[in-house]
């Protein structure tokens, strides 16, 4: 699906600064599970590629316990589905590598499957916080990406990415930041519109930070929020278009949220939208 071929959702109330040069710089984003990356940092990823970032992705674990919406191939399991859907959504967001760490999804918070010889909330952080950091450092990465320490909404596996991505960007010496959701936002203008929302009753758990907690949104125009919409919608085993409604999506995902550690980094550079969200 393209996104020429979607409904242009409107773009957010704030007019996002033309694109910086960031030729030269590379970022790297860690997230838990397919569909992640486009829900909760697409813009993020699309903006930096088209303003010449090098971009590269890293996801923990391939999701397998999230089922399937739509019929499989014969012999295709939910794991390779959604493997193949990420490969796709990595050339729409304009990464230009992809990294799979290979974990076993963890479940929601109480599953047995937390405990699963592989699973990721099972693992021991620092080894994979080491493998993240070789990553980044062979990459030249000054900025990392990963969930912030609620997991944004509280998702074992999403912990596990702020453990292992919070000390990979301190194991390098990079800006690292946490992606979170501002709720305070969303209750305002898009209540009960993110799919975050329905990831949280699931869970029986909270979501998000309030605003004042937050130090950076990320926003764009709207061509860019067309690409996000595709991109999630790219995880069609996951996501139909009824989940992520056009006529709403740009009050519910037109902001991404972080807090920052560090000095200000190449997020930055794309424009801080925080102040003015709401």
């Amino acid at each position: 699906m393209s996104a020429s071929a979607l409904p242009r959702p409107a773009p957010s109330r704030f007019a996002p600064p033309s694109l910086p040069d960031l030729a030269g710089r590379t970022v790297l984003a860690l997230h838990a599970h397919p569909d992640d990356e486009a829900i909760f940092t697409g813009l993020t990823l699309r903006r930096l590629a088209d303003a010449g970032a090098r971009t590269v992705l890293v996801v923990a674990t391939d999701g397998d316990l999230g089922g399937s919406r739509i019929a499989l191939r014969p012999g295709e399991t939910v794991g390779q589905r959604r493997r193949a859907e990420l490969e796709e959504v990595a050339g729409m967001l304009g990464v230009a590598r992809l990294v799979l760490l290979g974990h076993r999804d963890s479940g929601l918070p109480g599953w047995s499957d937390g405990t699963h010889e592989r699973a990721l909330a099972a693992a021991d952080p620092l080894p994979l916080a080491r493998q993240v950091a070789a990553i980044a450092d062979a990459e030249g990465a000054d900025t990392l990406l990963h969930d912030d320490e609620q997991g944004i909404y509280g998702h074992p596996d999403h912990r596990a990415t702020w453990r292992i991505g919070s000390t990979a960007a301190a194991l390098v010496g990079v800006t690292g930041y946490a992606v979170t959701i501002d709720r305070e936002h969303l209750q305002l203008v898009a209540r009960d519109g993110h799919l975050v929302h329905g990831a949280a009753r699931a869970a029986a758990v909270d979501y998000g930070r309030v605003t004042a907690e937050i130090a950076l949104a990320v926003t764009g125009t709207a061509d860019e929020l067309a690409r996000k919409r595709a991109a999630i919608l790219a995880h069609a085993s996951q996501i139909g278009p009824d989940d992520v409604p056009s006529s709403t999506f740009a009050a519910a995902y037109g902001y991404e949220w972080y807090r920052r550690s560090g000095a200000p980094g190449v997020l930055d550079q794309l424009g801080n939208a925080h102040l003015v969200a709401r």
